[in-house]
C-alpha cells in the first residue's frame, strides 16, 4: 500500500478541482490517501533566501509550507490541483512549485522516483501551460509522471461543472487506476 497525497491549489475548497483529486483518490482503491487544501491559504513565493539549505528539509518562512512539505517528503505519489489562472497555475501552487523545489534539492533530491501527476479545470483555454507548470517541477524532481488517456483537465466554466463532464470524469478516474498501478510495480 502506498501514500497518495494530494493538493488542492484551488481557493474554492470544494469546486471543480478538488471534485477533479477527488475522482483520482477514489480510483487509487487499496492506498492510503489524502488531500490537503492549499488554495486560499496565505502564502509566500520562494525569496531565494537559501536558508533551506542551512535548515534541510525546511523553508525558514514560517507558513503552511512546511506542514505541506513534511506531507509530500512521506508521500509516494504527489498529485498538485490547480485551475487554470490567466494560463497558468495559482498563486499558491505556484509558491508551492518554487519552494518544494529548492527545499527538496537541498533535502538529498527528497522527490527522486515519487511519482507526480498534475490536474487542473478550466474555464475554456491555457489547460495545457497548467499542466504543463506543474509537470517541470516534477521531472526537474526526478519524479515519475503517468498519464490517462486523455489531458489531465476539465472544461467547466461554473462551479460544479465538472461533474457534468463525462470525458473528464473518466480522465480522472484512469489517472487514478495509472497511478495506482504504476504505486503497485514500483512497491513489489
Amino acid at each position: 500500500m502506498g501514500k497518495i497525497l494530494s493538493v488542492n491549489g484551488s481557493p474554492r475548497k470544494n469546486g471543480n478541482t478538488s471534485l477533479m483529486l477527488q475522482t483520482v483518490l477514489e480510483a487509487c482503491k487499496g492506498h492510503d490517501t489524502e488531500m490537503y487544501q492549499a488554495g486560499g491559504n496565505p502564502v509566500q513565493g520562494c525569496k531565494a533566501c537559501g536558508g533551506c539549505g542551512s535548515h534541510v528539509g525546511r523553508c525558514t518562512q514560517d507558513d503552511w509550507f512546511n506542514e505541506l512539505y513534511s506531507k509530500m517528503a512521506k508521500a509516494d505519489a504527489i498529485i498538485l490541483g490547480s485551475p487554470t489562472y490567466v494560463a497558468d497555475v495559482t498563486p499558491e501552487v505556484k509558491a508551492v512549485i518554487d519552494r518544494a523545489c529548492y527545499v527538496s534539492r537541498r533535502d538529498n533530491m527528497r522527490f527522486s522516483r515519487k511519482i507526480g501527476a498534475s490536474v487542473t479545470a478550466a474555464r475554456r483555454a491555457g489547460s495545457i501551460q497548467t499542466l504543463d507548470s506543474i509537470n517541470h517541477f516534477f521531472f526537474i524532481s526526478d519524479m515519475i509522471v503517468p498519464g490517462s488517456n486523455y489531458w489531465n483537465m476539465s472544461l467547466c466554466k461554473e462551479a460544479g461543472g465538472y461533474e457534468q463532464d463525462k470525458e473528464g470524469i473518466a480522465t480522472m478516474h484512469r489517472l487514478g487506476e495509472n497511478i495506482a498501478w504504476l504505486l503497485e510495480k514500483l512497491k513489489a
